[in-house]
């Protein structure tokens, strides 16, 4: 890698809502940014780790600590670096993933913009736009849910997923479906919250025609989602448990799953979301593109890898104001429940310079 050097950049955003999971509530986004500038151009990515361990084990300050001791330092020892090839000169450092994913993404994006290249194009988009679904957090009752469910529909979103956990799942999906009818696209995300011997609870599921359920169990019972999906109509999608393309293999192959939710920071990047797409593809396995409540920088990203081919389910690639008030790039808007893909070159967005610096909380540059 040739340049100057890479800065860190620590931004909050507040949420225009609280977003409750079975994992917490977020009420701000504490983002960390990458910015690689090379002799010939500069390119972002967003590191998608939350504040505190809950949803995997990495978090923010850590994601940080890694890529300022271990990960950028190994990147500017080696030299001048092709994105397909941080992965491999990164793969000493164990683990980690999200700070490696915001890593690569800064380099391909800076090589892209220095080519001219767009970021869908190099990933191998095939759509000019992608359809959307939004995310919709646990509430505190049914006429609160019903109420943003609504408004979501009315937005244009083409699907709707809802967070559940053991006491706000049954009653909430049968609240919905009475509510919309069937024809509404809809999915629950359960992120670990059950145990195999929630089979038979989670099987009154089946009757409301969901289009998946999204990783009841923990990430490491592959095994037990295999047995649960025999034990299920309602098709199983993995999610935490799928961190390469290897895992996403031996989850087809043990029967584990069968929808894929790729979500590159998870996975360590968007050359390994194509590269499990690639394999869910072979397999027959429809995949989508989950969110981290990206900004626009993430999102772009996310857009262009949700225009792929094998990418056959809407994604939680909401519209910017799903989450922000005020994105730090210019915002994704929702037409007619879809969002075009960026064709400028690298990500095809950039921070608003005066935005980002209200959101900016820390930066620090490292050089060589």
């Amino acid at each position: 890698m040739t340049g100057p050097g890479v800065e860190l950049r620590r931004v909050s955003l507040p949420l225009v809502a609280p977003f409750r999971t079975s994992f917490g509530t977020q009420t701000v986004r504490e983002v960390l940014l990458v910015r690689v500038v090379t002799d010939a151009a500069e390119g972002w990515g967003e590191c998608v780790a939350m504040t505190s361990p809950l949803y995997s084990s990495e978090y923010v300050d850590a994601a940080a600590d890694v890529l300022r001791r271990h990960l950028v330092p190994a990147l500017l020892r080696a030299g001048p670096v092709p994105a397909p090839a941080v992965a491999g000169v990164l793969a000493p450092v164990k683990g980690h993933r999200m700070a490696k994913a915001a890593l690569e993404t800064a380099v391909l994006d800076a090589e892209l913009r220095a080519g001219g290249r767009s970021f869908a194009r190099e990933l191998g988009a095939v759509r000019g736009r992608v359809p959307c679904g939004v995310s919709v957090g646990i509430m505190d009752g049914i006429p609160e849910l019903l109420d943003a469910v609504e408004g979501y529909l009315a937005e244009g979103y083409a699907r709707i997923k809802l967070k559940i956990e053991p006491g706000w799942d049954v009653a909430p999906v049968r609240a919905v479906r009475e509510r919309f009818g069937d024809e509404v696209a809809l999915q629950v995300d359960a992120n670990t919250a059950y145990t195999p011997a929630d089979a038979r609870h989670l099987a009154r599921l089946d009757p409301f025609e969901l289009l998946l359920i999204e990783q009841p169990l923990d990430e490491e019972d592959v095994l037990g989602h295999a047995e649960l999906a025999r034990a299920l109509r309602t098709p199983i999608c993995l999610d935490e448990s799928i961190g390469s393309a290897r895992d996403a293999a031996a989850a087809i192959r043990l029967g584990a799953c069968r929808v894929v939710n790729i979500k590159p920071g998870r996975v360590g990047g968007y050359l390994e979301a194509r590269r499990i797409h690639d394999v869910c593809a072979a397999h027959g396995v429809p995949v989508w593109c989950g969110g981290m409540l990206e900004t626009g920088l993430g999102r772009a990203a996310n857009v262009a890898l949700a225009a792929l081919p094998g990418f056959t389910l809407p994604g939680d690639t909401s519209a910017s104001g799903r989450y922000y008030a005020t994105d730090i790039t210019e915002p994704f808007v929702l037409d007619d429940g879809h969002l075009d893909v960026p064709t400028g070159a690298g990500l095809g967005v950039a921070p608003l310079p005066d935005r980002l610096a209200e959101v900016t909380t820390a930066t620090e540059w490292i050089t060589g």
